[in-house]
This record gives C-alpha cells, sequence and structure tokens, in this order.
C-alpha cells in the first residue's frame, strides 16, 4: 500500500470517488476572467478567452488598437466587438463577455483596467492571463536604444507586475479560483532573441518574477504561472521566416493559438492548483 507522505499518522488518504476523477463539463462556470492582448481574432488572447469562456468563465477583454494599427498584420478588421462576440458564441448560458481599451505603457492604466474589468464582471476578477505585449521598436545589441528598452520594460513587465499587484488589492483572503497566468516567449531557450533584445530582457524578467509572485500571492490562495507558447502562427511571419520555423517543428507545422490556449485554460482550472511558481514551455517539439 502506498502511503500518503503528507500524512504524519501514516494513515493512507481514502481513494477518490469515481465522481471526483470525472471532469467537469464547465469547471470555471461562476468565475470571472481578464484576458489582456485580445484584440485581434487571429492571436493567443482571443484563443485563450474563448477557452476559457468555453469552460464557462464570464470574460473581459482588453485590447489597445492603436498598437496593432502599427503592425505589420494590422488590426481586426472588425474591430473590439467582434472580438467580443466571437467569444460569446462559445459563452454558456448567463455568463458576461465585455471588453474595453486600455494603453498599458501607461503606469495608471493596469489599476484601471483592472477596476473596470471587475465591475463588468460582477464586482471581481478571479482570472488575470497577461497576454500583452509590444512589438517592435526593437534590434539587436548594436541598435537598440535607451528609448526602446525603456518602452519594452514599461510595457512587456512594469505593466504586468502593477497588474498582478492591482488584481491582489482586489482579491479576498480564500476565495477560490485564484489565478495569474503570465506569457513569456523562450528567450531563455536556445541562442536566446539577439534580433529583439528589448522585447527578450523584458520577457526574461517575468519568467524570473515567476517565482517572486507566486510566493507573494500564496496567501492569498493564487497561483502564478507563465507560459512560453513557442512559435505561434497568429499572422506576423511570412515567406522565409515561416518556412523555416515550420522546418523547426517535429511535424512541419506551426503551432496554432488554440495550442497555448489549452494550457492557459487549464492553468486557471482547480485541477491545476497544485502548480504555481513554474515557467512552463508548450513548444510542441520546437528545435532551437
Amino acid at each position: 500500500m502506498t502511503m500518503d507522505p503528507g500524512r504524519n499518522d501514516g494513515t493512507p488518504e481514502p481513494s477518490p470517488h469515481a465522481d471526483a476523477l470525472r471532469r467537469e463539463p464547465y469547471p470555471l462556470r461562476g468565475r470571472t476572467a481578464l484576458v489582456t492582448g485580445a484584440s485581434r481574432r487571429g492571436g493567443i488572447g482571443y484563443a485563450a478567452a474563448r477557452r476559457l469562456a468555453a469552460y464557462g468563465a464570464s470574460v473581459y477583454l482588453h485590447h489597445h488598437v492603436p498598437h496593432d494599427e502599427r503592425q505589420p498584420w494590422g488590426a481586426d478588421p472588425g474591430g473590439p466587438e467582434a472580438v467580443a462576440a466571437g467569444v460569446r458564441e462559445v459563452a454558456v448560458d448567463g455568463a458576461v463577455v465585455a471588453h474595453g481599451p486600455g494603453d498599458l505603457a501607461d503606469p495608471a492604466a493596469p489599476a484601471r483596467l483592472l477596476a473596470a474589468a471587475a465591475d463588468a464582471l460582477g464586482g471581481r476578477v478571479d482570472v488575470l492571463v497577461a497576454n500583452h505585449a509590444l512589438n517592435g521598436s526593437d534590434g539587436t545589441l548594436d541598435t537598440i536604444d535607451a528609448a526602446m528598452l525603456d518602452a519594452h520594460w514599461a510595457t512587456d513587465t512594469r505593466s504586468v507586475i502593477l497588474l498582478a499587484q492591482a488584481y491582489a488589492r482586489h482579491r479576498t483572503p480564500g476565495q477560490p479560483g485564484g489565478r495569474i497566468v503570465m506569457l513569456t516567449s523562450g528567450q531563455d531557450q536556445g541562442g536566446g532573441m539577439p534580433g529583439e533584445v528589448a522585447y527578450g530582457l523584458a520577457k526574461g524578467a517575468l519568467a524570473s518574477a515567476t517565482r517572486t509572485l507566486a510566493t507573494s500571492l500564496a496567501p492569498l490562495g493564487v497561483t502564478v504561472n507563465t507560459v512560453n507558447p513557442g512559435p505561434v502562427d497568429t499572422g506576423y511571419a511570412v515567406g522565409e521566416l515561416r518556412e523555416w520555423v515550420a522546418r523547426r517543428f517535429p511535424g512541419g507545422a506551426w503551432g496554432a493559438p488554440d495550442d497555448p490556449a489549452r494550457l492557459i485554460a487549464w492553468l486557471a482550472t482547480d485541477e491545476a492548483g497544485w502548480i504555481t511558481g513554474e515557467v512552463i514551455n508548450s513548444e510542441g517539439g520546437f528545435q532551437h
């Protein structure tokens, strides 16, 4: 008989009943979630929001359309309401799907966003998925400057820490379902990101801060984990880069946004309650 090492008296834990081992069809019903950077139907934020909604959660979608408009892929042609509509179509009856803007480079924006999401979702946010990031304004070591470094720090790192702070201030100790999931970018794998130094450094800081945030938020019953999604086809890579990356996957195909979204959504459920302070690579065997 296998004994549970956590039991001081040597008595084995009772085996769970079969019903307790079966998955709930809507494991996040009654929970609420804020997903940042959910402004395009081709992105990871949108895929994660749809998964959370399909699991039963009410969801608040953050967007910053001016950022997308400056990128080669452009903003979603349907705008934020089309993105929200795509999430609503998979939501359960009675769930709320709302959205709102925010430039998270503004130091005051994270607290405002958390408050707006809590207000829209009935007074609280259970799950925070910090998916947003600054794209572009970057370069190699010999081309970056202080402005690039500061811009990525403000959006990719500082805003996430301030969001976690605002989240913690809104939580009630003992309230169930507390989850924070951050996203990093594999900057610690293989040869790093020598062509995107500012972005790589900012995302690396998040990975490094994961355990610290997890320890800080543990007394509130909140888990904190970070997901590295690996190369995901969100429309940014074309031509030779797209083909080169595809060849480095065992199956010869890029990851899709729903690949990391499945992991993000699972980390938000009670099943993942014993996992915290971890940086989890979800790269589909990508060969760095």
